[in-house]
């Protein structure tokens, strides 16, 4: 009898373990999750600084990049036209460093997703309830493959990197296998190149890469900051119970977003005759609800 008893609690125990089990893994998988994913576009609008519809600036050429991977510093929801930067619900804050001397974006621990992949998830418990009409991304890196002319006349594929963050500090980048060795803090606009196992490295002008905001009398940003603003077309709230997963998809333009001087009037990206690179910057932001 004694024997029965201590089966029998045996498998009491084991059956209430189990179900305890299946009830946590129930409670996490029904969890409701604020997920964000990267789509790039280079049919989507191209706008300048303003928010507007620009064309490529006279005296220049641009072309669309295909971009394979990006990396956004900061994300951030705003009520409304007049919320100042970091005054809204920030989401997601990357990690920062002074290894290269001033405040820096910290390449080597940064996150990255490429076209049409999720860049964050977190609980939407996390997330403070509210309406938002607007979202404010950050921006610190973008790669992606461009056509550039060369000197022997054909047409070649090159991988570019464009660090389009207001600081970064990088110790060392790899480019199809080849590493380029930095260890230094780079500002806005540096660049890196790789083709055929040839590397190269440059800085865009201060102030060229475009940034666009259209809250940019009422909301400004820092000068030297890649803050790229969208509007949600119908709004986005977030009521606090939700039961299933929200989506927010980020679709950035890369509408001719590679622009640079030219020297010879073909349109084509032609290093080898002087042409410089002079913005690497997205060319707009509108965000998507599911």
């Amino acid at each position: 009898m004694k024997a029965l008893k201590w089966i029998f609690c045996i498998s009491l125990i084991s059956s209430l373990s189990a179900c305890s089990d299946a009830n946590d893994e129930t409670n996490s998988a029904s969890e409701a999750n604020l997920i964000i994913q990267l789509k790039f576009d280079p049919t989507q609008e191209r706008l300048g600084n303003l928010g507007q519809p620009v064309s490529v600036a006279e005296g220049n050429a641009a072309q669309s990049p295909s971009i394979s991977r990006m990396s956004a510093n900061y994300i951030e929801f705003a009520p409304n036209t007049y919320t100042a930067l970091g005054a809204g619900e920030v989401v997601f804050a990357g990690e920062e460093t002074t290894s290269g001397g001033a405040n820096a974006i910290d390449f080597q621990n940064a996150r990255f997703a490429g076209n049409n992949e999720t860049f964050l998830t977190i609980p939407l418990r996390d997330v403070r309830a509210g309406s938002y009409e607007w979202v404010r991304v950050s921006l610190a890196y973008q790669e992606g493959e461009i056509d550039f002319l060369a000197e022997n006349g054909n047409v070649y594929t090159g991988t570019l990197a464009s660090f389009v963050g207001y600081n970064n500090y990088i110790t060392t980048l790899d480019l199809n296998g080849s590493t380029i060795a930095v260890n230094a803090n780079k500002l806005q606009g540096f660049w890196a190149f790789e083709t055929l196992g040839y590397t190269a490295q440059g800085q865009a002008p201060e102030g060229a890469t475009t940034v666009p905001n259209p809250l940019f009398d009422s909301s400004p940003i820092p000068q030297g900051s890649c803050v790229v603003t969208g509007a949600f077309e119908n709004g986005f709230t977030i009521s606090g119970e939700e039961t299933k997963d929200v989506v927010v998809t980020l679709s950035f333009s890369t509408n001719n977003s590679f622009e640079w001087t030219e020297v010879s009037a073909d349109g084509m990206y032609e290093p080898s005759a002087g042409e410089q690179v002079v913005d690497m910057g997205l060319r707009g932001l509108i965000p998507f609800v599911n």
